[in-house]
């Protein structure tokens, strides 16, 4: 057993070696008894019982029999494992991941509502829940509310994860409010040519920061080289006439986008590659530039790319470059509009959450800019800051929604 210390109250973290099973000892009981399905990927599953939170083992990408079977199982432990009655069930947005049609079979098997939570949503209200904020916004008095649990100011950075109004979200600036939340501000959105297949092809990404800056005609001429002439030529087709092209505001396809520009990944065969290999890069460079700046104001990235498409994708040193003044370029304007939208709403916390805040870099460089300009800076503790730590953020706002 270890424990915690956050902002307000401790969290308790025991790792059940018989079970695979993490126990959280939250600083407050959740208004209600919920069991939370997780994600589609990195998948777990969780029950939250009181101030108890009890996590699955991870069973993976719910792309395989087996990792849906290892679901399965969990569920059916965390059930016999609560202290009394489930009061509902939490679930992804998304109606098609088997963890979504799972979670309304037991919703309707235990007689219970079933709760959608937007994904990014989820990943803030993990601190929520590791810091017990609040309890119950809808018991709490108005002044108790606001003296102890003030809105919650998020950026949540991931690769997808399905947005309240349809399309692919990732790169969100969410305010969070109990149980709901706003959202203030995102990243531009981005085509992905071919669908899903372009989040394994950041070659494919950056075509769409050509076709985006009005530079469709450099497409052909600047991939076809990488990859076949045909290919290029059907992802420039794909984009002139938006055939396939559903758009997504994922900070993970941007990092995408920056390692096809740059030369750094074609292709990728494991989740992340291309951003890992941006991030190698920015910081081998750095060590040598310590001093380089990219001072950036906005969320708007069009002119950084079109900084980026001028570098030699062959040039390692250009290459490190352009890495570097992605990184520094995306924090400074994460935090600049950050910093404005605090202001206004008059909020002091800023929490982060999603899988791009596994870039060691990204995630330096923009706390030290929140917290100089005097914000206070939260962040997933016990749990994965990643979609393996979902199901904790879903329960606690499933607990919200009914308590």
């Amino acid at each position: 057993m270890h424990e915690l210390s956050l902002a307000e109250g401790i969290v308790s973290v025991v790792e059940d070696a018989a079970l695979h099973q993490c126990r959280l000892s939250l600083p407050v009981a959740a208004p209600a008894r919920v069991l939370a399905f997780g994600a589609w990927l990195k998948n777990t599953a969780g029950l939250l019982d009181g101030a108890q939170f009890i996590g699955s083992a991870l069973h993976g990408d719910l792309d395989t029999p087996e990792a849906c079977a290892a679901l399965d199982a969990s569920v059916e432990t965390l059930v016999a494992a609560a202290s009394g009655p489930v009061d509902a069930v939490a679930h992804d947005l998304h109606p098609d991941f088997y963890s979504t049609r799972l979670a309304q079979a037991w919703a309707e098997r235990l007689g219970v509502p079933a709760i959608a939570v937007q994904h990014h949503h989820a990943h803030l209200a993990v601190v929520q829940a590791e810091q017990g904020w609040p309890a119950s916004a809808r018991h709490a008095t108005p002044a108790a509310s606001r003296s102890n649990h003030p809105p919650m100011l998020g950026l949540a950075l991931d690769g997808v994860g399905l947005g309240t109004d349809g399309t692919a979200w990732g790169g969100e600036l969410l305010l969070v409010r109990g149980s709901d939340f706003e959202r203030l501000g995102h990243l531009p959105a981005l085509a992905l040519p071919g669908g899903d297949v372009a989040a394994r092809e950041p070659w494919r990404m950056a075509a769409a920061v050509l076709q985006l800056l009005g530079r469709h005609d450099e497409i052909e001429t600047r991939f076809a080289p990488l990859v076949r002439p045909q290919a290029a030529r059907i992802v420039a087709t794909l984009l002139a006439r938006g055939l396939n092209c559903p758009v997504t505001t994922s900070a993970g396809r941007w990092f995408d986008a920056a390692a096809g520009v740059l030369g750094l990944s074609v292709r990728q065969s494991e989740e992340a590659e291309a951003a890992q290999a941006l991030e190698r890069a920015a910081t081998a460079w750095l060590v040598d530039h310590p001093d380089f700046d990219a001072p950036y104001d906005s969320l708007d990235l069009r002119p950084l790319f079109t900084e980026l498409l001028a570098l030699d994708p062959l040039d390692p040193t250009q290459q490190g470059e352009g890495a570097a003044r992605f990184h520094l370029a995306l924090a400074h304007g994460l935090a600049a509009t950050t910093i404005r939208i605090a202001a206004t709403h008059g909020i002091q916390d800023v929490v982060l959450g999603g899988g791009c805040f596994f870039n060691r870099l990204l995630s330096e460089r923009l706390t030290h800019e929140l917290q100089t300009a005097g914000l206070k800076v939260q962040r997933p503790h016990a749990v994965n800051c990643g979609d393996a730590g979902l199901a904790l953020g879903q329960a606690w706002v499933g607990a919200l929604c009914i308590g």
